[in-house]
């Protein structure tokens, strides 16, 4: 297993679309390993294939308090939404340190594979439903802070361009 780089916004690559996975094999299940742990140790409650460079469609869940249930959703789908919406304050790994409200809908059923090609359903709300929005957001290149106003949005960038050139002369890298 190894720790792997999550990209930060503004990053660029944070806007590729990512494909479909085709092929389920030792590359797939070491992908999903290294992702888990990178979520794990960051940490996360979750995290799509696109925040550490690989634009493929896969994410890893895991929304309890000790770590127990990952859920690992390839070329998810969601295939029905509730027309109740809920606002909810979002973080992300590729943002860190920044909290803001996005409205979502409240409930969702998703479909996708595991990392087996075993096909699942899910239906979820609270955390969960909110968690599989934002990570699906992210394999169609949208990072959450596209849902604020380009104030904020200018603001964040900012911020954390000047983190980052901070960390750099420091010899350092975010």
């Amino acid at each position: 297993m190894a720790l792997l780089n999550i990209l930060r916004y503004p990053d660029p690559r944070l806007h590729k679309v990512a494909k479909p996975v085709t092929e389920f094999g030792e590359r797939l299940h070491q992908l999903v390993e290294d992702m888990a742990e990178t979520m794990y140790d960051a940490p996360g409650v979750g995290l799509a294939a696109t925040q550490v460079d690989v634009h493929e469609r896969v994410v890893v869940i895991d929304v309890t308090e000790d770590k127990s249930r990952l859920m690992v959703f390839v070329n998810p789908e969601i295939v029905w939404a509730s027309p109740e919406k809920q606002v909810y304050d979002e973080g992300c790994l590729s943002v860190p340190g920044i909290y803001d409200g996005v409205e979502r809908p409240a409930r969702v059923k998703v479909r996708a594979v595991d990392q087996h090609n075993v096909p699942f359903e899910v239906e979820a709300d609270g955390l969960l439903a909110v968690c599989i929005q934002h990570e699906m957001d992210h394999l169609m290149g949208k990072v959450f802070v596209e849902y604020l106003s380009p104030l904020k949005r200018n603001r964040i960038k900012t911020k954390l361009q000047k983190e980052e050139r901070e960390l750099q002369r420091e010899g350092r890298h975010a």
